[in-house]
């Protein structure tokens, strides 16, 4: 059997462009509400960031110039014992430090390689209770950076009151 029914078109799909215009309408809000966020909150943000950058700076007393009480040396150079210590990996390093140490008066400990040798610069550690020792020993080799026992544990002193690592 056959029949003459004409062929039905279909329409295209209006769902398609329907959509299309639906996401098009949410892109362009989505661009206008950045736009108005970044509007809305540059502006506080550059007041909070001026107020800190121009915030009047705060001034802290300085230290007092000269030796402090903790600065005194309450023992000779005789009764200072110092231990030196290789920080730079150099052969000998630590043996001609403990010659100069010892032509300025003091009592060398031990002599011996530190546990790192990447030490920048020469520097003065100390006990506690020894600050002043410390603080007249560099005064003696002209070093310019002093500070308090750290990386040297008390018993690797060996009794020393200072300890004096070489760097480069």
């Amino acid at each position: 059997m056959e029949h003459s029914l004409s062929r039905v078109e279909t329409p295209v799909a209006p769902w398609r462009t329907a959509t299309l215009v639906a996401s098009a309408i949410a892109a362009l809000e989505l661009v206008v509400l950045v736009i108005a966020a970044v509007a809305l909150l540059e502006q506080p943000v550059q007041k909070a960031a001026k107020a800190r950058v121009f915030a009047p700076v705060k001034v802290t007393k300085s230290p007092p110039i000269g030796p402090t009480r903790g600065d005194v040396a309450r023992l000779s150079r005789e009764q200072t014992s110092v231990i030196v210590l290789n920080g730079n990996g150099r052969t000998g390093a630590a043996a001609t430090a403990a010659d100069r140490v010892r032509a300025r008066g003091y009592k060398i400990g031990t002599v011996g390689n530190a546990k790192r040798s990447d030490y920048s610069r020469t520097l003065v550690m100390y006990r506690r209770g020894h600050r002043g020792e410390a603080a007249r020993l560099a005064r003696d080799l002209r070093i310019k950076v002093i500070g308090p026992l750290d990386g040297i544990s008390r018993r690797d002193l060996f009794g020393a009151h200072v300890a004096l690592v070489v760097g480069n």
